[in-house]
């Protein structure tokens, strides 16, 4: 009579060469899938865009012109509203919009701490509300109001983008052609923020060549306050300019620790006499650049390399510049 066959078990070696495969494995794999995620991201915040670029024609449909980017009268100060609140019916956001009393201030507003979905990009990795429960929820997608100049109380010149303070835009403003000129982008939420400072020579600053000639202005540090109303028109909370390329690292060094800031000199509707001129970076989580709305409805990835000429160049409506390429 044969002896059964003695199982054979796995060596300590053996074990530890299939523990090291599926290591590898595991090594391959996971960037793979991250990419998917980050691809997927990406395409999610690329139809979001789509969605404000189709609020924003049926708006200029229905009311004839853009929405301002808050209305503050020459000379005036207030808290005013931002764009993305005028379109909230656009984007069948009716029930929150009827919360809204345009002919109050925005501070303060209860309804503002409802949070927005279609304001916040996928990628974000702050998607949270502020420390406050009654605090505005903050923001991701923001409105072009140009390249450095924002607003002029006194005069009631605005900025050369395309949505601006006290100012409806149409279709026939948009010289540079609606592909041409930029709706919406990006910013991350909680951004670190400098304002109030050395106000720039009034009218006609310099728009700064580098983010080190924002130094000479100083201004209050506050720390993550910026991009956290989404209800508010000021360009520190739900606009962005072309001054810096996107995800450009605006540095500067306080309490020991660098941060990566946006710069505002003073904040519109809080002086009746002072201008506005601000670097607000377009930011992004995505790798190597930030999604961007063009007027004409279409959106963009918009890589860190753009140059600058063109970049500023595409935050204009009627700058007369010849873009292509970007």
């Amino acid at each position: 009579m044969r002896k059964p066959l003695k199982r054979q078990a796995f060596t300590l070696i053996e074990l530890l060469v299939v523990i090291a495969i599926i290591a590898i494995l595991i090594g391959l794999l996971l960037p793979a899938v991250q990419n998917v995620r980050a691809a997927a991201a990406r395409m999610r915040c690329q139809n979001n865009l789509k969605q404000w670029g189709l609020a924003l024609h049926n708006y200029e449909s229905s009311q004839g012109s853009f929405p301002t980017q808050g209305d503050v009268p020459v000379g005036k100060i207030g808290d005013p509203w931002s764009a993305q609140t005028h379109l909230l019916p656009y984007i069948e956001q009716d029930n929150l919009e009827k919360l809204v009393d345009f002919s109050q201030s925005s501070d303060g507003q209860a309804m503002a701490v409802n949070r927005v979905a279609l304001l916040m990009c996928p990628a974000e990795i702050n998607d949270h509300p502020q420390s406050s429960a009654t605090a505005p929820y903050p923001l991701n997608y923001l409105m072009s109001v140009g390249s450095w100049f924002v607003y002029d109380p006194v005069t009631g010149n605005t900025g050369d983008g395309a949505i601006g303070m006290n100012r409806k835009t149409r279709f026939a403003d948009l010289v540079d052609g609606t592909s041409s000129t930029l709706g919406m982008s990006e910013g991350k939420t909680f951004t670190m923020l400098v304002r109030d400072g050395g106000l720039p020579a009034s009218p006609g600053a310099p728009i700064p060549s580098s983010p080190s000639d924002l130094i000479p202005y100083g201004g209050t540090f506050k720390s993550g306050a910026g991009h956290v109303e989404w209800i508010d028109a000021r360009s520190s909370q739900s606009c962005f300019t072309t001054t810096f390329t996107p995800n450009t690292q605006v540095l500067l060094s306080s309490g020991g620790q660098t941060y990566d800031v946006d710069f505002t000199s003073r904040r519109e509707g809080k002086t009746a006499n002072l201008s506005t001129y601000s670097a607000i970076t377009a930011r992004s989580y995505h790798t190597g650049g930030v999604n961007a709305l063009m007027m004409d409805g279409s959106v963009h990835f918009i890589t860190n390399s753009i140059a600058l000429p063109t970049w500023r160049a595409l935050g204009t409506r009627a700058g007369s510049e010849i873009v292509s390429g970007f």
